[in-house]
């Protein structure tokens, strides 16, 4: 929080809430955790911060609830400039929505949470541990960890890493300059990841019968499957090699930057693609 320090003060709001209800929190300048606890009550705590006494009065924080719904919003005093932030950390009961978690200049961390969610923050990580539901997730300069998601994923970063393990539905990610690692446990929809800079890696398991693209510009591309596959193969690049451990069936010109080709009776299609990295298809 940089010299917000100096002054702030704590808060506190408790509602109750039903499992299975839904949460909203819009932030600004922190970090939002979101936990869940076995009460049908929402917990809300927190810190908001700025450069003066007056300056921390003054930053509301507007909670509207329903049984079924809470909407937590930080307000920034109007008409002033400054420098302010809210730091929240919310418990939920079990199976609560988090419909749409927002904030800048912070993490969003969430555990044992609910989708479908939505969340979304500038230059800070994003961190989703063990959702039931779908996930759409966004950062513009910051990580992403995601582990074990019971639904279909979309997510986006501008510049830093994305890390997903144990997905369980359709995959989504995108990222300008740094790498791709997902592993996915079940897939239940097309496969998609694409970065700018940085290498992918993704490791599929068996009897997947959805189409996968993964393309990059600057990097490698390193594709795990299982040991018995059925897909057609598209892969390509300008500048490096195409390595395969699998025996497949080529058609067409056989080339050293490209390959086009059946792997055991063919089905869906994978398509890899980068300029200055290589290719690897690994069991």
């Amino acid at each position: 929080m940089g010299g917000f320090e100096r002054y702030h003060e704590d808060f506190h709001y408790s509602y109750p809430l039903k499992a299975g209800g839904r949460l909203s929190v819009d932030g600004f300048n922190g970090s939002v955790d979101v936990s869940v606890w076995d009460q049908e009550t929402v917990d809300i705590s927190g810190t908001r911060y700025a450069r003066s006494q007056e300056d921390t009065h003054d930053l509301k924080i507007e909670v509207d609830h329903t049984p079924d719904a809470v909407s937590v919003r930080a307000v920034r005093p109007g008409m002033r400039f400054g420098n302010y932030g809210v730091q929240f950390a919310i418990k939920v009961p079990r199976g609560v929505v988090l419909e749409h978690v927002t904030t800048s200049n912070g993490a969003i961390r969430t555990s044992d949470g609910a989708g479908p969610a939505r969340l979304k923050t500038s230059n800070g990580h994003l961190e989703v541990r063990r959702l039931k539901g779908s996930l759409n997730a966004e950062t513009s300069n910051g990580p992403v960890e995601l582990q074990d998601i019971d639904g279909a994923v979309e997510v986006h970063s501008s510049n830093g890493h994305i890390r997903a393990e144990g997905i369980r539905g359709a995959f989504e990610a995108t990222t300008s300059n740094n790498s791709i690692h997902a592993t996915l446990d079940k897939v239940d929809g097309s496969v998609r990841a694409q970065s700018s800079n940085g290498s992918i890696e993704l490791s599929l398991p068996p009897n997947v019968q959805s189409a996968l693209r993964a393309h990059t510009s600057n990097s490698g591309i390193t594709l795990h499957l299982p040991g018995e596959v059925n897909a057609r193969l598209s892969a390509g690049t300008s500048n490096s090699s195409i390595s395969t451990d699998f025996e497949m069936r080529i058609r067409g010109e056989i080339a050293k930057h490209h390959i086009e080709g059946s792997i055991g009776n063919g089905g869906p299609l994978i398509d890899l693609s980068t300029s200055n990295g290589p290719i690897r298809i690994l069991k």
